[in-house]
């Protein structure tokens, strides 16, 4: 049976603001969770909590506008798989490309088609159309949208959170929630009402960034080198833009330097050969890329998840794919926790998950990107063993491939639990016809089983989000049975089981009776 949900973490966020003009201190059941923030993390999240029948709403700083400028441009298998179990893959791979092989520096290039995935491939598709399905999903399913508003200062007790905002009338109005997320980027209001630090170091300290057209067609969708001390990359977005990113170790500037289409162009030519007969730049732009991560992901009754959490360097495109992942993480935690379908301490978990997650991400990316920019002799040397080690050795290959596209990463697991327990379910035929990952679509649990095992009492092979979860069957002889959280990994497991043990693990984890 499950607990109360009620929670208890009062946090040390308080934060002062300015004073408001006026009050909704409802019950915090009338914004049962809000999300600062509407990028990618954030719009999947609220999808999520709206789906499963909570009360949701999302603050976006900025007006209603989806930004075509946005950095992001690749999405990987796990994060496909997420969005196929929402019911979205397969409308984003229609907006873009894809390549099967991802080219890390010159002698070190990964074959994506080798991943035991439904997606053996990296989409490169502009961030813009990730936020396009995703808020289209959210508004369907009834998340209140509040663009230009802005975070003040929060306050949380034992039984929710006072939230000071300003709208872009200028007018400051408080309301109460019963948890906040931050998704809000690098630059958190939320983090910083939290008092969460953001320890960590740039790794590089000028890129720049452009959408061009060209004159001439690269030959992949994915374009990338770096000769000396220059690099460049280019990604088409299928629509006839293609977005640039390069830098100049001979001219690292602050973020607000002018940055012209000449500087794109030569260095662009001198780290591929060609600029492909660049022209008409829609946008242009300086940045830095820094590698930093919140000690505590979880505060009381707020939390933080994407790049207000964790930003790593662009080397791999795991940044928005991380971010995605730690909010197919969370929202289940939350919807369960605000129905009282799970106690507070399941909340606990999205710490204990995805922080050491974030952690492993900033080693990789970082690592990659310093052996990109290797200058001295040992690293150099270091780079060329590295490539000949993933070049040659299978598990060191698969290690890198599962690292990088997010199917590797395994949860913690309870001492005693079968060797399944944490880890990332296939998308595996089932014997209704379905895919995993069409079962897992409306947020809910999904229980394998042998064909022989009867179901648990009272279930039947719709489920009942948070009484009972979907039941299928494994299409084959298969003797284990699982039961697969709405995220896709293994809540708990057993070899040869039988109707007894499927019972007690469906009665610890679920409200049979009402």
């Amino acid at each position: 049976m499950s607990g109360t949900g009620k929670g208890t973490g009062t946090g040390k966020g308080t934060g002062t603001g300015k004073g408001t003009d006026r009050a909704d201190r409802s019950d915090p059941s009338t914004h049962a969770v809000t999300v600062v923030g509407a990028g990618p993390t954030g719009l999947l999240l609220t999808g999520d909590l709206a789906e499963a029948g909570v009360a949701v709403t999302l603050l976006e700083k900025r007006p209603h506008k989806i930004s075509n400028l946005s950095r992001a441009f690749g999405v990987h298998a796990r994060t496909l798989e997420q969005l196929d179990a929402r019911g979205l893959a397969d409308d984003l791979l229609a907006t873009g490309s894809t390549i099967t092989r991802l080219r890390l520096f010159r002698r070190l290039s990964l074959d994506l088609t080798t991943l035991p995935s439904r997606f053996p491939f990296l989409l490169i598709t502009p961030q813009y159309e990730v936020e396009r399905l995703l808020e289209k999903r959210a508004r369907r399913l009834g998340v209140r949208f509040r663009y230009e508003t802005e975070l003040l200062a929060l306050r949380q007790d034992a039984d929710g959170v006072d939230i000071d905002v300003r709208t872009g009338d200028g007018t400051t109005t408080t309301h109460r929630a019963a948890y906040v997320v931050g998704s809000d980027g690098h630059r958190s209001a939320v983090r910083e009402a939290i008092g969460q630090p953001f320890p960590g170091v740039s790794v590089i300290t000028s890129l720049f960034l452009a959408d061009v057209r060209l004159a001439e067609k690269p030959e992949s969708v994915l374009t990338v080198d770096g000769v000396g001390d220059v690099f460049a990359m280019i990604a088409s977005f299928g629509d006839g833009w293609y977005r640039v990113m390069g830098w100049n170790r001979r001219n690292e500037v602050p973020d607000d330097h002018p940055l012209d289409l000449d500087e794109v162009k030569d260095v662009t030519r001198r780290a591929l050969g060609t600029d492909y007969g660049m022209h008409d730049a829609r946008w242009l732009s300086r940045f830095h890329s820094d590698e930093r991560q919140a000690p505590e992901y979880r505060v009381g009754r707020v939390f933080l998840a994407g790049d207000a959490a964790h930003v790593h360097s662009p080397a791999g495109g795991q940044g928005m794919n991380t971010g995605l992942q730690d909010a197919a993480n969370l929202s289940w935690k939350l919807a369960a926790v605000v129905k009282g379908q799970a106690p507070d301490s399941l909340l606990d978990t999205y710490q204990a998950e995805r922080h050491p997650v974030g952690k492993a991400v900033l080693r990789s990316s970082g690592g990659l990107v310093r052996l990109a920019r290797a200058q001295s002799p040992a690293l150099r040397a270091l780079r060329a063993v590295v490539s000949a080690l993933v070049n040659t050795a299978a598990p060191a290959r698969t290690k890198a491939l599962a690292q990088i596209t997010g199917i590797g990463y395994r949860y913690p697991a309870p001492r005693g639990s079968h060797r399944l327990v944490g880890t990332r379910v296939p998308d595996v035929a089932l014997r209704s016809g379905n895919r995993l990952y069409e079962s897992l679509r409306g947020g809910r649990y999904l229980l394998i089983t042998p064909p022989a095992v009867r179901l648990p009492h009272g279930a039947t092979a719709d489920g009942d989000r948070g009484s009972l979860p979907v039941v299928e069957h494994w299409a084959g002889d298969r003797r284990t049975a699982l039961l697969v959280r709405p995220d896709g990994y293994v809540a708990w497991a057993a070899d040869d089981a039988g109707a007894a043990d499927v019972e007690a693990a469906v009665a610890a984890r679920f409200t049979t009776a009402d």
